[in-house]
């Protein structure tokens, strides 16, 4: 049966959500390749895996439908000839050298069922798994002290990124990195080949093959008729504006789309790592990005696939009014401001909250100072641990990718 997407807000109460539980790749992660793969520290499994699960339990214990991206992916490839396609896709963008290689990854790829076959490929290849193969080219021949044939995906439990849900369309995003760029892969066979989605018509705002970065953590669906996209370490100015244009010029409803210019750094990966809406006139934000912020809005041109771009000159919170038709909002200040707290629980995503209704949201519980504010105002904070699945940078909205919500 054929299932639509359904995202207008970032508020609307969540109906089906879509999570990947932390694997195999977490356990191929490796110090001295940290940087390669994104990461700063190695979370231990077993930690992630349990924190993960009480994540997920939330989200039942609330009545949303939890589907999994390792799931959906095996079950997208039920077709012989569709498996035997994204092997070849798959083993072409992991640059395997040497057909040797490529031939006995097939072999070893053969074993598998599609649900471990997708698991093998998320976790990645160790080259001691292919012990015994015959080289058949000098590519085979010629070893490195690389530990791995095929790098692992450890960045995969942030499900926000590789591709991200708008109105009733997605976008099939172009990573910034190689590392993350593969990850896409799966997003691509979704939604072309899984009984629930092929025959949906769902409209690809941006596809994966496309040639301008732009990743879901910059990506915030503020109204029906609003988008908010953040220009920063991750996603170009080409990109959103292609995105606008396609959005503004379809039937989809969106009448503006704001592009969030925030600094390029690590701390400040995406635009939802430093601003994310909780309630209709709520919203946190790391006090540390409303100095250098800059907001253009993005509108639909005079001619046919025209868009107007004008800088805003109001400050964020006029801004917000003006579009979001509120006659107030909140700003709410990751550690309350305080330059020590705001920091500190910055780097542990103080303010990546994922709203499930209005002014009800899942937390780390770790970020006390920000949480205590966030309940002062209102607000219902599911708090959950995140001791381990905080060491890869994201928190709760990063984490997930909403396939349905109510409107508004």
């Amino acid at each position: 049966m054929s299932k639509s997407i359904n995202v207008r807000s970032e508020i609307g109460r969540l109906k089906t959500v879509l999570l990947h539980r932390p694997g195999g790749e977490l356990e191929n992660l490796v110090p001295d390749y940290l940087e390669r793969l994104l990461f700063d520290d190695i979370p231990y499994l077993k930690a992630a895996q349990a924190e993960h699960d009480a994540f997920a339990k939330v989200f039942k214990d609330n009545g949303i439908e939890v589907v999994y991206l390792e799931d959906l992916a095996s079950e997208a490839i039920s077709d012989a000839s569709v498996r035997e396609k994204m092997i070849d896709e798959f083993l072409e963008e992991a640059n395997i050298s040497g057909e040797g290689n490529k031939e006995a990854l097939k072999e070893y790829f053969s074993q598998f069922d599609n649900k471990k076959l997708v698991d093998k490929m998320m976790s990645g290849v160790r080259k001691t798994e292919l012990k015994g193969h015959s080289a058949r080219s000098i590519a085979d021949m010629l070893e490195s002290d690389y530990p791995f044939i095929i790098d692992p995906m450890p960045n995969l439990y942030f499900t926000r990124d590789p591709f991200a849900t708008i109105g009733n369309g997605v976008t099939i995003n172009h990573m910034r990195t190689e590392t993350r760029n593969r990850e896409t892969l799966f997003a691509k066979y979704i939604f072309e080949h899984h009984e629930d989605y092929k025959n949906s018509n769902v409209p690809i705002w941006y596809n994966r093959n496309e040639s301008y970065s732009v990743e879901g953590g910059d990506e915030l669906v503020l109204s029906s008729e609003v988008m908010a996209i953040g220009i920063s370490q991750r996603t170009d100015a080409a990109a959103v504006e292609r995105i606008a244009k396609r959005l503004l010029w379809s039937d989809s409803g969106f009448k503006t789309v704001l592009a969030f210019d925030i600094p390029k750094k690590r701390a400040f990966m995406h635009l939802d790592t430093v601003f994310t809406m909780i309630d209709r006139d709520k919203f946190t934000i790391h006090p540390e990005i409303e100095g250098p912020l800059t907001v253009f809005s993005i509108t639909k041109g005079d001619s046919e696939g025209e868009i107007k771009i004008e800088k805003e000159e109001q400050v964020l919170e006029e801004i917000l009014k003006k579009y979001l038709k509120q006659d107030k909002v909140e700003l709410i200040r990751c550690g309350g401001g305080d330059l020590v707290d705001a920091a500190r629980e910055q780097w542990n995503d103080g303010s990546n909250t994922l709203a499930i209704a209005p002014g009800e949201v899942i937390v780390y519980n770790r970020n006390f100072v920000t949480n205590k504010i966030l309940k002062e105002h209102g607000i219902i904070v599911h708090e959950i641990e995140g001791s381990e699945l905080v060491r890869g940078r994201g928190g709760p909205r990063c984490m997930s990718m909403p396939l349905v919500r109510e409107d508004l």
